[in-house]
């Protein structure tokens, strides 16, 4: 939490900046990449499904061509392969590779041949099947994800399990908790990238009043404005915040929020700051203490690999002293370990 605090005063200065420099900057400028995968420049679907099919039938399984091939292609071409060796074989690969691979292996696997919205619509339903309910996950994805890509999930997911996302929040998670995540299912937060400031200043007061100013929190002031609000914005409320509050504005959410509903809003928080800090932040709490939070090591990595691993990669250096590749060595092993480190680009 500390780094976050510290980053505050930056983020919000540079995202402030970008914006001053107006949308007319942008223009004719390609927009860097910090995704760890890239297209592969002599992809041939029908070779590759092959190369698998032959590592498949192989005694023992040849995990080392299975990671070699799907660790180094993109979404798109892994589709593509998943449907040449439908084509050449009459079987499904997902399902091949399910009934000879096994563990967290296995797991990786099997999502990086997923589109990300068929792997953010199974992590979902993964977080909310039995009983129990892994909150962190709900807050994570739903968090950080566009509007674009949350309608996507929303209809994958009733695709693939025939009903609403929704449904399943609100069968469960309760209260004010449940109001923060079916508000972000709705994908209609702004994304402008254009900064008011006017609105930023009444939205710090409503924040303050809601919150510090009085006994007891309006908490469905809070949950209005973080999940209404874009990522910039927010820095610039964060700012204004900081004239009129006692204490930072992340603070004040620890303060005056608790629980799930404090997770969820500091997702909030932490991702427009600087989403791939809180990633990295994510990966490290993943790997903290006794054992290994695999299925966050996984989903991390692979649904950030075509989007800013490059960043959190290097977030994760700046704040924690080691690579991720290191932290990744010490915590895994086996194909396991090699899969990973090759979604990290480490070759």
């Amino acid at each position: 939490m500390a780094f976050f605090q510290k980053l505050i005063q930056k983020f919000t200065d540079d995202k402030s900046k970008d914006n001053d420099k107006g949308k007319d900057s942008s223009k004719g400028s390609a927009q860097p990449y910090y995704g760890t995968i890239k297209p592969d420049p002599n992809f041939n679907a029908n070779r590759d499904a092959a190369a698998l099919q032959k590592a498949i039938e192989t005694k023992g399984v040849d995990e080392t061509a299975i990671t070699d091939i799907l660790a180094s292609r993109t979404n798109a071409q892994r589709q593509e392969i998943k449907a040449a060796y439908e084509r050449d074989t009459g079987k499904d690969l997902a399902k091949t590779l399910k009934s000879v691979l096994r563990s967290h292996y296995e797991d990786v696997v099997l999502a990086l041949l997923m589109t990300p919205a068929q792997f953010d619509a199974h992590e979902l339903k993964q977080a909310m099947k039995g009983l129990g309910t892994k909150e962190k996950v709900l807050c994570e994805i739903l968090g950080t994800r566009s509007n674009q890509e949350i309608r996507l999930i929303k209809a994958v997911f009733k695709e693939a399990y025939g009903e609403e996302l929704e449904h399943d929040i609100k069968g469960d998670t309760t209260g004010c908790f449940q109001t923060a995540l079916l508000a972000l299912c709705k994908a209609t937060r702004s994304e402008d990238s254009n900064i008011d400031d006017g609105l930023a200043k009444s939205d710090a007061k409503a924040l303050f009043e809601a919150g510090e100013k009085r006994l007891g929190t309006v908490s469905s002031v809070f949950i209005d404005i973080l999940t209404s609000r874009s990522e910039a914005q927010l820095c610039k409320i964060f700012k204004q915040y900081e004239k009129i509050g006692t204490q930072g504005f992340n603070n004040a959410v620890e303060h005056e929020l608790s629980g799930d509903l404090e997770d969820c809003l500091m997702t909030l928080v932490k991702a427009a700051w600087n989403k791939p800090a809180y990633f990295a932040e994510r990966l490290h709490l993943a790997m903290k203490g006794v054992g290994t939070n695999c299925s966050t090591l996984t989903r991390v990595l692979v649904s950030r690999s075509e989007k800013d691993l490059l960043k959190i990669i290097q977030e994760y250096k700046r704040i924690y002293g080691k690579t991720l590749q290191e932290a990744i060595l010490a915590e895994t092993k086996g194909d396991y370990e090699k899969i990973l480190l090759l979604l990290c680009g480490d070759h």
